[in-house]
């Protein structure tokens, strides 16, 4: 096992890639974010690369906005699995790597998700991860019985509670509860049962949670926000934060915000992973990396391109293509479209330019030549306070991450960086996270140590 630091990567395996037009990818399966093949192809090559998590990232709803109208129709991004269920049949094809996926805390009740990720915990001896996200669309409140989604700071309210009652629910049990002793009829010890009992503004939960303390003590907690709320969620309960940036200095002041926060919940820096994304696109050389993303560039329609705009920017199909990006109107989740309006600004860059330059990383770190250009800008950001390693946006899938596998992780390895071999079997061991001591237990541990010190004196 190494005992320096090493960058952790993770991939996000929505659908057939990040790219708007990876379903159109020659070598894609068109209609592969519907087939389980599909999905245990790229996870395996994950496992091959030696990755530490695979990551779905989830809507409750179809997110896409179909403006302007005919946008939806041509994207890929109108159907998928529900993530739980899927991670759950790709645990029994996979031994070593994380298996995360998203769950929001908006359209959920605490004892739901609690139960859910504990499960897949057990059923993957120790590999769950649950990214929290709040839901923001207005499409996604209109499937459970309401108009618009609610505000801003209402969401994270509700989050950051919806955190504490999982949280809480996963130590229903000491990990030592189940005797199972037949001899005796005694299935669990008593003493080690808690009863939450949690009543807060927005839960009233008793619990305690209907399964055991999980292989890994409890999910390792994967967080998005780059919010203030965002920011200080993260910094209380987050073991992994996917980040987006463009430029280094941006990711170091995410960075250093984000675990400069950390002290005041009484956690060390190194206990949170932060991962930008990163649409690494490698070849042999330059040129043919080049071809390679220019290939998906060329199949991107303009009704798509707006429609991926819209998302964060609101309708622009009013707006001359080659006209500059207007000040939007109507921005939703404000955290990525003032990324987009920043790329806009700072290239001088018309609508249909903008979407092209977003329509691979939408927003994150696009990185495209040899695997030693990759490997450096990894580096680069892993060694200047930027980042603790990456989150994979293949540009499609299965191939854009096989191309990663092959190529980029060997130079990693080759450069110390990068493991040759997992750590451990969970999640939480591979990250280098460390064991979360049962609230309980710890507190009887103090208690026992106390008591022997003072006999002692």
């Amino acid at each position: 096992m190494a005992s320096h630091r090493q960058i952790r990567l993770g991939v996000s395996m929505i659908g057939l890639g990040y790219h708007l037009a990876a379903w159109r990818h020659p070598d894609a399966p068109a209609g592969g974010n519907m087939e389980l093949q599909h999905f245990v192809r790229v996870t395996q090559a994950a496992e091959r690369g030696l990755f530490d998590m695979a990551f779905l990232a989830d809507g409750v709803g179809i997110r896409f906005h179909d403006e302007p109208p005919g946008a939806l129709c041509h994207t890929s991004k109108n159907v998928q699995f529900e993530p739980l269920t899927l991670l759950s049949a790709l645990a029994m094809v996979t031994e070593r790597i994380g298996l995360v996926a998203t769950a929001s805390t908006t359209y959920n009740e605490p004892y739901h998700v609690a139960r859910k990720f504990a499960s897949l915990d057990h059923i993957s001896d120790g590999r769950a991860g649950w990214n929290v996200v709040t839901s923001v669309t207005d499409m996604e409140a209109r499937n459970f019985n309401r108009d618009k989604a609610p505000g801003y700071d209402a969401r994270y309210d509700r989050a950051a509670e919806f955190v504490e009652v999982v949280r809480g629910l996963w130590e229903s049990w000491e990990d030592d509860a189940f005797v199972r002793d037949k001899a005796s009829g005694l299935n669990y010890d008593p003493g080690k049962l808690h009863v939450l009992d949690h009543h807060g503004p927005h839960f009233q939960v008793r619990g305690p949670l209907n399964v055991a303390r999980t292989p890994q003590g409890a999910p390792v907690i994967v967080q998005a926000g780059a919010s203030e709320q965002g920011r200080e969620l993260a910094a209380a309960t987050a073991d992994v934060v996917y980040a987006a940036a463009q430029r280094l200095e941006d990711a170091q002041a995410y960075y250093a915000s984000v675990k400069g926060r950390m002290a005041r919940y009484g956690r060390a820096p190194e206990a949170l992973k932060i991962m930008p994304g990163i649409m690494a696109v490698p070849g042999r050389t330059r040129q043919e990396a080049e071809d390679k993303y220019a290939v998906l560039q060329e199949l991107v329609q303009p009704v798509v391109g707006l429609g991926a705009l819209s998302n964060y920017l609101g309708d622009l199909s009013g707006f001359p293509l080659e006209g500059p990006v207007p000040e939007p109107t109507n921005r939703r989740m404000h955290s990525r479209a003032q990324i987009f309006l920043d790329i806009a600004r700072r290239g001088g860059l018309s609508i249909r330019q903008l979407y092209l330059a977003v329509a691979g990383g939408n927003g994150h770190r696009l990185v495209i030549g040899t695997p030693v250009d990759i490997a450096d800008a990894m580096e680069e950001w892993f060694l200047n306070g930027a980042a603790d390693g990456f989150n994979i946006l293949p540009p499609w899938l299965p191939g854009g991450l096989e191309d990663v596998v092959e190529m980029v992780v060997p130079e990693l390895q080759r450069r110390g960086l990068y493991r040759t071999g997992y750590e451990s079997r969970t999640l939480r061991g591979n990250l280098g996270i460390a064991w979360p001591e049962h609230r309980r237990a710890g507190v009887k541990r103090a208690a026992i140590a106390q008591a022997l010190g003072s006999a002692a004196q």
